[in-house]
């Protein structure tokens, strides 16, 4: 995940022989286009130009007499010239970090190949830490259409990556599972045996670990994340109760914390971020016929539930899929897969209002097959057609704020046509 397309800068660089030079060149270059057009304030420096990585790496022997003189991977030549601990010497650290936080996550692989103290600032999730502060994040998605296979999709540079395998484990390979991005972690919630365990992928290392089990370990809930923090709420432990509890994950100190419990017990339900508040949305109780039409909302602030009476209804059956939604600019959509129809919430009367079609091309049934997912400022539809000898993904977009719907399919590949697991990453 770390290796990408190199930041691409001006070949006018100035004439001086000294790696970090050129590095602050770069910088400098990149601190005056940082009002430019990207995502969330990321830069796209794409001009005529060479890789940062070659600049910094390989010095021309006619501007260097002493280019047999080895670099040290602190990016000093021995002649005392550089501060390790400042990135950039010239500009000092702050800078070079509030600088490198504005480029793409694709060039973070390029970034971290310049020396040690690059490689250590991308792996320690230092610059994603800045990011958050700037309020800085690009929103790539990861989705597994094969078991114990993941893949993701950045729809900045419509560029595909393959994720290592997961660890070989036949029951929880078996099992049911759920999915959960938070901070720089990607989560997936399983069974082994008769014990529910976690398995976490880092971005940062590109490797799969296990996971921090929850306090009171579930499967078949509500979730959703905002920043490094994520909720999730009901489901079902392991001797079958469906549960009301509710727990808080922070990624960066890697511990649950068990929140106030819901008014009702749910299973199979879906939960949202929305104006700083977590909903959690249609679902099941106890029976398995008893289809719950109400959402409820959790204030963070104040520590409690207020039940929306009506919130989901017609968005999930006894036999289906848990409801279908997600939140674009603090707006919940849903898809009503019974109808194959995209609807939007109105918040001030508890309605919804029909905008028009799901895609035609991605198959469902009862809902599942399908990923429906606020992706940044677009939502995605993400399935495959049924084909023989084959399948095919397909990534389906619309931007809200861009108008009327209206379906683009910006991204297909061969692969298994049925999603069992989709999550969203905004770091």
């Amino acid at each position: 995940m770390l290796e990408g397309q190199s930041c691409l800068i001006s070949r006018s660089l100035p004439t001086s022989s000294e790696q970090e030079s050129r590095l602050a060149y770069m910088t400098y270059h990149l601190l005056e286009i940082t009002r430019t057009k990207r995502p969330s304030g990321v830069l796209a420096i794409e001009q005529d130009g060479i890789a940062v990585v070659a600049v910094s790496a390989k010095r021309p022997k006619s501007e260097d007499k002493n280019n047999d003189e080895p670099v040290d991977c602190q990016g000093s030549n021995g002649q005392g010239y550089s501060d390790s601990s400042t990135l950039i010497s010239s500009i000092g650290r702050d800078n070079s970090i509030n600088c490198l936080a504005r480029c793409s996550r694709s060039d973070y692989g390029s970034i971290a190949s310049l020396n040690r103290n690059f490689r250590s600032l991308v792996r320690d999730g230092g610059l994603y830490k800045e990011r958050r502060r700037l309020g800085i994040a690009e929103h790539w998605v990861y989705f597994s259409c094969n078991v114990q296979e993941w893949e993701a999709y950045d729809p900045y540079r419509s560029r595909w990556m393959t994720l290592p395998r997961m660890p070989p484990n036949e029951c929880f390979m078996c099992s049911d599972k759920e999915s959960l991005a938070v901070g720089t972690e990607l989560l997936v919630f399983g069974k082994e045996i008769l014990a529910h365990i976690v398995l976490s992928y880092s971005i940062l290392t590109n490797s799969w670990s296990r996971g921090v089990e929850m306090n009171a370990p579930r499967c078949l809930f509500g979730s959703a994340s905002f920043g490094e923090k994520a909720i999730i709420a009901g489901g079902m432990d392991a001797s079958g109760q469906v549960l009301r509890s509710a727990e808080l994950y922070n990624s960066e100190t890697k511990k649950w914390t068990t929140l106030t419990s819901m008014n009702k017990a749910r299973r199979m339900c879906s939960g949202v971020f929305m104006d700083g508040k977590f909903y959690v949305i249609g679902g099941m109780a106890g029976s398995n016929t008893e289809v719950l039409t109400c959402g409820e909302e959790y204030d963070l602030d104040k520590g409690t539930w207020r039940v929306i009476e009506n919130m989901s209804e017609g968005l999930n059956g006894a036999s289906g899929a848990p409801p279908l939604v997600a939140v674009v600019d603090n707006e919940l959509y849903a898809a009503q897969y019974a109808g194959k129809l995209v609807r939007k919430y109105n918040k001030s009367d508890n309605t919804w209002t029909t905008l028009g079609e799901l895609p035609e091309r991605p198959e469902a049934v009862n809902g599942w097959g399908i990923a429906f997912r606020g992706c940044g400022e677009r939502l995605l539809v993400i399935g495959g057609p049924r084909v023989l000898g084959g399948g095919m993904i397909e990534l389906h977009s619309w931007i809200p704020r861009e108008g009327p719907l209206q379906w683009n399919m910006i991204g297909s590949k061969p692969s298994g046509n049925f999603v069992y697991n989709c999550a969203v990453m905004g770091c």
